[in-house]
């Protein structure tokens, strides 16, 4: 035994810090989360050893590391290993929900609130910083009361290129994930994408202004340049409510779960517009859908007691 350890040893010291990261993956996957935090570490030190330090090696490798020290509970591990990932690499959306579900752990609700909050402004569509948001919105009431945004650390604003650029991988990732079908469409540009989201932003100005019409123009012209922006569609649904045109409410919540089947504001959303539509079956159908998402969903609960109470 001692002998096929010595060398399954040598065998991972002869590896490439690639082959390394790829057996670390491989015992994450199998639940050996100790094996995989000292094979990563063999990674890090392979990387040091060749020279070739580039940033988002290291920073993934870290990342990868720090998840595995988070599964073992090893929580403090986890935070110093995130932090120097998002050193190498700012605002990377994995070490931030990682670091926030390690802070959360530690009872640190103030940090945690800030990393969750940080990650819902570089993607809004992220269940787990949803969620988080929400849990650290609630302990931080009970511990400092309803000030406790006064006492919160400072929030750091995500730079555009940081938006654009996850932006963009994500939908080259949609466009791989369905298909034939999206593959026919092109797949938006930097510049597309750049033009999408400054028009978006617009867009969500005038919503809060209350100018739903202007910011249904600005998403409108953001969806010329960008068509797999799931946002976009469940925001120009929102003002599509809020104007009461709810057939088109129901038409952007429709291509928002084509791109994503278990968006919950598209879902919450279409509910929304079939239940003014008196198309109650399909309304409780999306909440029933939405519910299994995410069964804790006190909107989608409430919603869904009022319109069976119609029937």
């Amino acid at each position: 035994m001692c002998y096929r350890k010595t060398k399954m040893s040598q065998k991972r010291r002869s590896q490439s810090w690639t082959e390394l990261k790829q057996a670390g993956n491989e015992f994450f996957k199998t639940g050996q989360y100790g094996e995989a935090a000292s094979i990563y570490s063999q990674a890090i030190k392979e990387v040091e050893k060749s020279g070739k330090k580039n940033p988002e090696d290291f920073s993934i490798l870290y990342s990868n590391r720090a998840a595995s020290y988070l599964k073992d509970g090893n929580c403090w591990e986890c935070v110093k290993d995130c932090t120097v990932s998002l050193d190498l690499v700012p605002f990377g959306i994995k070490p931030l929900l990682r670091r926030a579900a390690a802070y959360e752990a530690l009872e640190r609700y103030r940090l945690a609130y800030v990393d969750y909050k940080t990650a819902l402004q570089i993607d809004c569509n992220i269940p787990a910083a949803h969620d988080g948001t929400s849990r650290m919105t609630k302990c931080l009431t009970e511990v400092d009361g309803l000030s406790w945004r006064e006492k919160l650390p400072l929030i750091p604003t995500v730079p555009m290129a940081v938006k654009e650029k996850w932006s963009l991988a994500t939908s080259q990732q949609t466009t791989q994930h369905n298909g034939t079908r999206e593959n026919e469409k092109s797949v938006p540009g930097e510049d597309s994408i750049k033009k999408a989201l400054t028009l978006k932003e617009e867009g969500n100005a005038q919503v809060k202004k209350g100018e739903y019409k202007k910011a249904i123009e600005k998403y409108t012209q953001s969806l010329k340049h960008n068509s797999s922006e799931i946002t976009t569609y469940t925001n120009r649904a929102l003002c599509y409510l809020s104007v009461k045109m709810y057939k088109e409410a129901v038409q952007d919540c429709g291509e928002a779960l084509r791109l994503d089947s278990a968006n919950i504001k598209a879902l919450y959303r279409r509910a929304q517009a079939h239940k003014e539509l008196k198309d109650y079956k399909a309304c409780i159908e999306d909440l029933n859908s939405l519910l299994k998402v995410e069964p804790k969903n006190t909107a989608g609960q409430n919603l869904l007691l009022e319109v069976q109470n119609k029937k």
